[in-house]
């Protein structure tokens, strides 16, 4: 790592370790206070306080790392999103997704309440898993026997959430590496399945289950995919903290719950068909 992220790294750790505390103590005390009140009113401030720590990291993007982000979707999305409650479908390109993933709720108004799926191990982190946890992202073991419970429970939790939504789930289930997609690759030819170029074959069991319980009162899926420009390299939290620019291009297309199929096979397969699409946007 070069010198100028090391000596950088040194008081944005600072200011990440006090923030984030005092961000906790604040969630914390809201969780024993608001909450046994008012779910909705603690969902609110919890939300806004929790900003405060996701806008840290925006900055590191934006502001020293010079990341360029490019939306392109549809004029009518683009005036829903933010303004509505939505599920979230991305491919996991790298491990600054979910700090992207805060860029653009932040800038279509929705940060306080972006949500996610992820594996329960985040949980404990220090800090950011504190704060995840007190926001209510879902959190899953990676074993369908005990997550499937879960997993309901908590997209049931989300009918009376007092404002517009985004809850991302990385269907792939892990971020691309090499060897990660050279063992996608062998896998879908085994199978007879579309050979996947950059992007991991879904695992279609969440999603399903996700559609199958929000459809009542989340109105969208928005197909996300994330792509870098040729000539650009995949950004990294390393890249990030040693200043190295680079762009990243966000596709959108959203399509109405009411659109997708009815049955659990015929719902995993329209899963399978977005990510072989993706192909085509992610060169």
């Amino acid at each position: 790592m070069e010198l100028k992220a090391v000596v950088f790294s040194i008081p944005y750790g600072v200011v990440f370790v006090v923030l984030g505390l005092f961000v906790n103590l604040l969630q914390a005390i809201c969780f024993l206070t608001i909450r046994p009140l008012s779910k909705s009113a603690y969902r609110k401030i919890n939300g806004t306080v929790a900003s405060l720590l996701w806008l840290v990291h925006i900055c590191l993007l934006e502001w020293w790392a010079g990341l360029k982000v490019k939306l392109y979707t549809d004029l009518e999305t683009y005036r829903l999103m933010g303004k509505e409650h939505a599920l979230l479908m991305p491919n996991h390109m790298c491990d600054a997704d979910v700090l992207i993933g805060f860029l653009l709720a932040q800038r279509l108004g929705c940060l306080r309440s972006a949500l996610m799926v992820m594996k329960k191990s985040a949980k404990y982190l220090p800090i950011f898993g504190w704060t995840s946890w007190f926001l209510g992202f879902v959190f899953l073991n990676r074993s369908w026997e005990k997550d499937e419970s879960n997993l309901k429970r908590s997209l049931q939790g989300l009918k009376d959430f007092p404002m517009p939504f985004w809850l991302t789930m990385y269907a792939e289930g892990t971020r691309m590496t090499p060897d990660k997609l050279s063992e996608a690759q062998k896998f879908a030819a085994s199978r007879k399945l579309p050979i996947p170029k950059n992007v991991l074959i879904p695992r279609t069991k969440g999603f399903v289950t996700a559609v199958k319980n929000l459809r009542s009162f989340v109105p969208a899926v928005y197909d996300v995919t994330l792509a870098v420009p040729e000539g650009h390299s995949t950004p990294s939290l390393r890249t990030i903290m040693e200043r190295k620019s680079t762009m990243v291009k966000i596709h959108i297309k959203r399509y109405s719950m009411k659109e997708l199929p009815q049955s659990d096979e015929a719902i995993a397969q329209w899963c399978r068909d977005r990510f072989v699409a993706k192909v085509r946007l992610n060169p």
